[in-house]
Order: C-alpha cells, then sequence, then structure tokens
C-alpha cells in the first residue's frame, strides 16, 4: 500500500511542469506579518491587523453597586491606617460595624426590602458574621448584603479573584443603565430621601475619625486631614485603586470623584451627623492618660511649636479652672440631647493661646517689652538663659514662611487629574483615553524641555510638622528656656507679673445660640494674629474657628467677669428706659 502512494506522488511531481506558472505562483506566500505597524501611516491597515474581536467579558465588568465602591475607598483607607501604626481592630471590628450599621439604617442592606432589590424578589440568608456589641446590631441581611460580607473580606485579600456571581446579582446586560458603570449610579445621584445620610467620598473620613475616637487611637482629626493632603491615606481619586473589573463612568464621576481637600469644620459635622444617624452609644471615655486628653495634647504642641516646657505648669491650671480636663467634657455620647463631641486639637492649642496672653498679654506693647528684659538677662547668662519672645517671633515666623510656601508649591503641583480616566458614557471612552494620551504624552515633553529633576523619595508620615532637635544659631530650640523673665516670686509660688488681661470676645450671643462675634483681623493685636495663624496653619483650619475655641475658654475661665458684664450691661438697658 505505501509503495503505491509512494509511486503515485512521484507520477503527480512529473506532470508538475506542465502546469501554468501562474498556478505555481499561488503557492507562494502573498503577504508578509508586520510586527511594528507604529511607522504605517493608514490607521485603516491597522484595524484589519487586529481583525474583528468580540468584547470579553473581562470588558463588560462586574456588576457592583455604590455602597460596594465606598466600602472599597474605607476598605483601603482602613489599611493605610493600619500601615501607620493604627491597630488591626480598627478596620476589621470598629470601622465593619459602623458600615454595617450604616447599611442597614440606610436600606441598602441587612434589611428585609433593601433599595436595590424592589420588584425582585429577596432571599433571606442567616448572618454569620460575629455581632456587634450593640443591641440594636442587624440581625438579618440579603443576597446583596452576603455579596457586601464577600467583598468586604476579599478587600483584604485578592480582588482578582473575584468573579461576578449570577446567584446573588442580576445580570449586569439586563440592569446596569448605559449612564453609569454601578448598577444603581443614576438611582442613587437622583435618592433623595428624608432622614437618609447619603454616602460621600468626605463622608468616608467621618467613618475613619468616629472608628478612631472610638478606638481613642493618637490621631486627631486634623492629623487625619493632613496624612490624607500627604496622600499617605486615599482620598483624591480613591477609584483609581478599584479592581479593573469595577468599570466606572457616567453618574459614577459625580459620585467618586473630588477635586478639593477636606475641610475641617466639614468633615467635624458629617462625624456628627453620622453618629446621630447611626444611633451610636456613648464612646469610650476619655481620662487623663488618653491622648487626646488636653493636657497631653497640650505638651504635644508645646514641643511643636517650639515654646518652653514650663509652660506646662500653667495651661494644666487653665484646663483645671474651665474644666474642659472632665470624663463627662470629653467624651463623645451621641444619644446625648445635645450631641456634641469636642475638637480636641483646636482645644488644646486654644489653652496656649490663652497661656501665652496670661504670660504676655500679646497687645504688641507688653510682650516686647519682656523681650528687653530677657534679651538683656541672657546676654550674662547663657547657660539659662529667659525665654525671649521676640526672637521665638522672628525664629517661627522664618519656619512658618518656608512650610507654607512648600506647601503652596505642593499644592499647585498636585494633579488633580486621575490616572485612570472618567467618561460619561462608554461609547466616550476612546476620545477620553486619547486625550488622556496626549495630555500625558505633552507632559513627558514639556518635563524634558524645564529639565525637571525627580522629586525625591516619599518621606514618612510623623505626628510632628516642625523638627527642634537640630543645632543651629537659625533653628534655636526654646524648650529648655526658662519663664522667670516673665514670673515673680510670692512666698513660696511664682505668680505672673503680668496683671492685665484682655478678652478676645466682649459679648456673646444668647444663651440658645452657640457663637461667638465674628473674627476681623484689623481689630486684633499682631501678636495675637501671629499666634492664631501659627497655629491655624499647624491645624490647617481657619482662624477664626481658632478664636472661636479661645473665646469659650475664657468665657469659661473668667466666667465671673463675663457675669457682671452681663449684669452691668442689663441695668444700662434698665436705665436707657
Amino acid at each position: 500500500m505505501r509503495a503505491n502512494i509512494t509511486a503515485h506522488l512521484a507520477t503527480m511531481l512529473q506532470n508538475c511542469h506542465c502546469l501554468p506558472a501562474v498556478r505555481v505562483s499561488i503557492l507562494l506566500p502573498r503577504s508578509k506579518e508586520v510586527i511594528h505597524t507604529e511607522s504605517i501611516p493608514n490607521t485603516k491597515i491597522k484595524a484589519i491587523s487586529r481583525g474583528l474581536k468580540r468584547k470579553s467579558k473581562l470588558e463588560k465588568g462586574w456588576d457592583w453597586y455604590v455602597c460596594e465602591g465606598f466600602q472599597y475607598i474605607l476598605c483601603q483607607q482602613a489599611e493605610a491606617l493600619k500601615t501607620l501604626g493604627v491597630g488591626p481592630e480598627l478596620k476589621n471590628e470598629v470601622l465593619h460595624n459602623f458600615w454595617k450599621r450604616y447599611l442597614q439604617k440606610s436600606k441598602q442592606a441587612y434589611c428585609k426590602n433593601p433599595v436595590y432589590t424592589s420588584g425582585r424578589k429577596v432571599t433571606v440568608l442567616e448572618d454569620h458574621l460575629s455581632h456587634s456589641d450593640w443591641t440594636s446590631d442587624p440581625e438579618l441581611s440579603d443576597a446583596h448584603c452576603l455579596s457586601l460580607v464577600e467583598s468586604w473580606a476579599e478587600s483584604q485579600s485578592d480582588v482578582q479573584s473575584r468573579k461576578p456571581s449570577s446567584s446573588t446579582r442580576a445580570s449586569h446586560s439586563e440592569t446596569a443603565s448605559i449612564c453609569s458603570g454601578s448598577l444603581d449610579g443614576v438611582e442613587y445621584s437622583q435618592r433623595k430621601e428624608k432622614g437618609i445620610v447619603k454616602m460621600t467620598v468626605p463622608r468616608t473620613l467621618a467613618f475613619l475619625y468616629l472608628s478612631l475616637l472610638w478606638q481613642r487611637e493618637a490621631v486627631t482629626l486634623s492629623d487625619l486631614l493632613r496624612f490624607v493632603e500627604e496622600d499617605h491615606i486615599p482620598y483624591v481619586n480613591a477609584f483609581e485603586r478599584f479592581p479593573e473589573e469595577m468599570k466606572l463612568y457616567g453618574r459614577d464621576k459625580g459620585i467618586f470623584a473630588v477635586e478639593s481637600w477636606p475641610d475641617y469644620e466639614d468633615i467635624y459635622k458629617k462625624m456628627i451627623e453620622i453618629a446621630i444617624f447611626l444611633d451610636l452609644p456613648r464612646f469610650p471615655d476619655i481620662t487623663e492618660d488618653c491622648y487626646l486628653h488636653p493636657n497631653i495634647l497640650v505638651m504635644k504642641y508645646l514641643m511643636e511649636v517650639n515654646l518652653p516646657d514650663e509652660m506646662q505648669g500653667l495651661t494644666c491650671q487653665v484646663v483645671k479652672m474651665t474644666g474642659i480636663g472632665e470624663v463627662d467634657f470629653l467624651t463623645f455620647d451621641p444619644i446625648a440631647k445635645m450631641a456634641k463631641t469636642v475638637k480636641y486639637d483646636v482645644q488644646a492649642v486654644a489653652v496656649i493661646v490663652v497661656a501665652l496672653k496670661l504670660l504676655f498679654l500679646l497687645d504688641d506693647n507688653v510682650e516686647w517689652s519682656l523681650s528687653d528684659l530677657a534679651e538683656d538677662y541672657n546676654e550674662d547668662h547663657q547657660d539659662k538663659p529667659w525665654f525671649d519672645f521676640r526672637k521665638w517671633y522672628q525664629v517661627m515666623k522664618k519656619t512658618v514662611d518656608e512650610k507654607k510656601q512648600k506647601r503652596e508649591e505642593a499644592r499647585a503641583k498636585y494633579l488633580w487629574k486621575s490616572e485612570k480616566p472618567l467618561y460619561h458614557s462608554y461609547i466616550d471612552k476612546p476620545v477620553v483615553y486619547k486625550r488622556r494620551e496626549m495630555v500625558v504624552n505633552l507632559q513627558k515633553q514639556f518635563s524634558a524641555l524645564a529639565d525637571c529633576t525627580p522629586a525625591p523619595g516619599e518621606k514618612k508620615p510623623s505626628s510632628f510638622q516642625f523638627n527642634w532637635t537640630e543645632k543651629g544659631t537659625d533653628r534655636p530650640c526654646f524648650h529648655g528656656h526658662s519663664l522667670r523673665g516673665v514670673l515673680s516670686k510670692k512666698g513660696q509660688s511664682l505668680v505672673i507679673k503680668n496683671s492685665l488681661y484682655w478678652l478676645s470676645t466682649q459679648k456673646f450671643c444668647r444663651s440658645y445660640c452657640k457663637h461667638v462675634t465674628t473674627y476681623e483681623e484689623s481689630n486684633f493685636s499682631l501678636s495675637y494674629q501671629f499666634v492664631l495663624n501659627l497655629f491655624s496653619f499647624l491645624l490647617r483650619i481657619k482662624a477664626s474657628l481658632l478664636h472661636e475655641e479661645v473665646s469659650l475658654i475664657e468665657k469659661k475661665l473668667f466666667k465671673r467677669k463675663y457675669m457682671s458684664s452681663n449684669e452691668s450691661s442689663r441695668s444700662r438697658r434698665v436705665r436707657r428706659r
């Protein structure tokens, strides 16, 4: 059999010379594979080389809800706090329970009829997670909340291993809107239900601070916002950390995109709002050994702004006389009649401002006279110098001006545009990505022309923004300087030489109004303005907010004086009648 096949092939080869030349040429290769198509100007050839491809399931993405996007951001932020030294229980226990409570209160999960399952049959499953310590903790979970539980757990592991679940979610093609990548982006942006606190990116920071406050961690609200601004905690363009399968466009852009830095007062108000909405119980007590106690925070900020250590004795007396160090005053209780928490960092620096006014008056006169005395004394006593307010002012002003300039330059150079472009609809995706590619190329060209040096490596975050341990004539350390120049000995104790004091606010609003008079710089001394601006820069707050806190402490400290002034004003009104 094999011999017959061989003979047949030989006969065919002998007869092949009679075939036309054209036939033979067909057997030769007529095309060559082009590996690099960048040099070919014709875009049609590129399209032909790619061929027609169907969209893979990966391009379609997962079926996901807006609350899952916020949950992912919260998990990433909690992980960032963990790398900064916060205990893991903040994420696994406190923040987890707060988030579960929010999902139930907002009717998004852990309830019989969640807002996402209207018109669909809900399968109620048992919640196998450990319950929180509160009696009102949710006991039921639906199919959607089960996926939320799984995604919270998966956020700690490899998110790429997650697959779309057909049993717990509706099909993307059936429910997803062409106006958003999430299943409920349009519905969420239009939802305006009375009594429901809608989740936003700034409110993620409020959740974080509530968790930090519950754990009594050594992180104040100003520290948290500073870590956010320094990119140690995801906030701006946090959606870039979403898995590739979570497609985000259209209405999702208005939900997750942030184009401004968080504001202290805004996050503070949102924190109280969320605590009341969640109906949280009284928080753990803030005792004297807690980091958030004013005596400890004052010590920290005295070191921060390079003031003498001896001032701590005076600040402790101010805290004791005003009663702001009491446990009931410091502990946050959302279910109280007047839910209000303390601005712990602002209150601490306000105590220091009051102490400086007690020592130096800060009226653009007394502080400079006392500085002259300290300067004369220090010429002959270099071993134990007196604190010189004028010299401290010069050192701090130079240091703060340098820090301000660096911060302004960093903010000016900050790229608000995300590396992961956002588009209004899936149709606009190619155009948006093409524009983004052009922008990146232009930035590279301009950087090459400008010969920009690469930025130094990212510094590790620190609780202190200023470092006064360096030895140098231009940055002297005042921690060990004495206050004997502003104190006089009376018997066995030291008293303040300055017997005068001026109140930051002469008249408050009525009892039902908690505001104070408006802060206008022109009405106050330059020294007082400098001190306020110094601490405002340190905490990244407005000077008016610190002025208000100083006025409230003065009201407690000089309660009799305010009462007498009110009585005299009433008598004047009677006389006028």
